[in-house]
């Protein structure tokens, strides 16, 4: 809503400047005898008024509240209840601070270009939104657990809009079903977000369900009161008629994940343009380095496990899946992971790919397709998730996976333990915000040149 409002304000400025642009250049030109307006400057103190305010007095009236069922009557009712506030503030500061309009036609056209745009706007929203639940696409993977009386009054009393952003994949009894089928549920569908109907259950059970999540790094929504965690954040929000408490574990939506999200497909944008003198490189050498495709695509473990496939330039035989077993003995890192520093899969070529990092550029595609982040926990393949013994480790899914993390600007290869590769995840979920992802892609740079820990 915040993002529709700044959107609006936007609309409005440009309009009051159209609107003074079609009076002051275009008007004169059909009717040459008209009276000459002042520049722009005089009129920037209602630009002041308008643009910004607008949007406020139109969300109290309720214009940006239950857009998927509103009557164009009362879209148009609400906005001019809103027009009237913003008429009465320019005309108080017309009386009390002298401030003058020198053209009502600006005004004229102002006004109706921009009531024009915000319903325009408004329109071409709630089609989007419409399309949304119709196809279905986009929603958020949720589940919900409580008793089955309370959970089916719960989704009976949801909104058609919040109906349209989650997908509802599974519900949990959890007075009838042990806590084991929630976590079995979590990881089978890959959900990120769990809703607790806790009316009538009892709260050590949920207390229970409610850790299981935390270890999980999903989001819990409880209909309940405070329970003790060690590192979810409890916030408030309301969902299906219900005060819902929060216990975030991970990032929560704000500007900074916008932005860093903006950041993403722009940086990753840019640097596949810069890279490209590397691709022609890295091709027409694996091309004469090793029989077989350029490309290395496997199913990597995405957001909460969603599977996805990942792209990187080919550094291995195309036999090297088929070898792995006979090199099990070797791997030199414990837990689920699979490494090994001269590993004889690899082909010549493919080690200086390896050694200068060069192999990880067609993972800008997965970024550019919003399947990863430039900076995040780096995804492991699908079969060492499902072989992770700790559902703790499992929380490093919590946020979306990335080229760069802590671990890759503090040894990369040299770190030999997976729980100091998990703990670095953590540490970096847990204490994420924009500028520490700006540190990490400044250190970055420095690493790739120097090699460290690559192999």
């Amino acid at each position: 809503m915040q993002l529709t409002e700044l959107l609006d304000s936007a609309l409005l400025a440009f309009c009051l400047w159209f609107g003074h642009f079609l009076r002051f250049r275009l008007v004169p030109v059909f009717i040459p005898d008209v009276v000459e307006i002042p520049p722009l400057d005089k009129f920037y103190w209602v630009i002041a008024v308008v643009a910004p305010f607008t949007p406020i007095v139109l969300e109290a009236r309720g214009f940006y509240s239950n857009l998927a069922n509103k009557t164009p009557a009362r879209s148009i009712r609400q906005l001019v209840e809103g027009l009237v506030v913003i008429g009465v503030c320019v005309a108080f500061c017309m009386v009390f601070f002298k401030w003058a309009i020198e053209s009502r036609a600006v005004v004229v056209f102002s006004v109706a270009l921009g009531a024009l745009s915000l319903l325009l706007r408004e329109a071409w929203q709630r089609d989007m939104i419409r399309r949304q639940m119709s196809s279905g696409k986009g929603r958020e993977r949720v589940l919900v657990a409580g008793s089955q009386d309370d959970m089916d009054a719960f989704l009976a009393n949801m909104s058609t809009e919040q109906r349209a952003e989650v997908e509802v994949l599974d519900s949990i009894d959890i007075t009838q079903r042990p806590i084991t089928d929630l976590v079995a549920a979590l990881h089978q569908h890959s959900i990120s977000r769990v809703l607790f109907v806790a009316q009538h259950v009892h709260f050590s059970k949920i207390e229970e369900a409610v850790q299981a999540c935390e270890t999980e790094g999903v989001e819990a929504w409880i209909a309940a009161d405070f329970f003790q965690t060690a590192i979810a954040r409890p916030t408030f929000d309301v969902l299906g008629g219900r005060l819902m408490l929060v216990f975030h574990s991970t990032p929560q939506a704000s500007w900074e994940l916008l932005f860093k999200g903006i950041v993403d497909r722009v940086g990753a944008l840019v640097l596949l343009l810069i890279s490209m003198p590397l691709w022609l490189i890295a091709i027409i050498g694996i091309r004469l380095g090793s029989k077989g495709p350029v490309f290395f695509r496997q199913e990597r473990a995405g957001h909460y496990g969603r599977p996805f496939v990942m792209w990187k330039f080919r550094t291995m035989h195309t036999d090297a899946e088929t070898k792995r077993a006979e090199l099990e003995a070797h791997n030199e890192m414990d837990g689920p992971v699979f490494k090994i520093t001269n590993d004889p899969r690899i082909f010549a070529f493919g080690r200086w790919l390896r050694r200068n990092s060069i192999d990880e550029l067609p993972q800008l595609i997965n970024v550019l397709r919003g399947e990863m982040s430039l900076v995040g926990p780096r995804p492991l393949p699908v079969y060492e998730i499902q072989r992770i013994e700790k559902h703790a480790q499992r929380r490093r899914l919590s946020v979306k996976p990335g080229l760069t993390c802590l671990w890759q600007v503090t040894g990369r290869n040299g770190i030999k333990n997976f729980e100091e590769w998990v703990a670095l995840d953590l540490k970096y979920i847990d204490n994420w915000s924009l500028l520490l992802d700006l540190k990490i892609l400044a250190q970055t740079l420095p690493a790739v040149i120097r090699g460290s820990g690559a192999s």
